[in-house]
């Protein structure tokens, strides 16, 4: 699907709540983002060095 895509992809994990989000944290991968829908405004970010961009 994205073979000819020349953008970066940029990972979500979304999660309804932070009770099934801190079940899960030791599973989310690094360089990933997360989105709580409780929480709809905020994003979690897994890399310090950048912000909702693909590499």
């Amino acid at each position: 699907m994205f073979a000819n895509c020349k953008m970066g992809k940029v990972f979500v994990t979304a999660f309804p709540d932070f009770e099934e989000f801190r079940k899960h944290t030791s599973g989310i991968s690094w360089e990933t983002e997360v989105w709580i829908a409780e929480n709809p405004d905020h994003m979690i970010h897994y890399n310090g060095d950048r912000f909702m961009e693909p590499r």
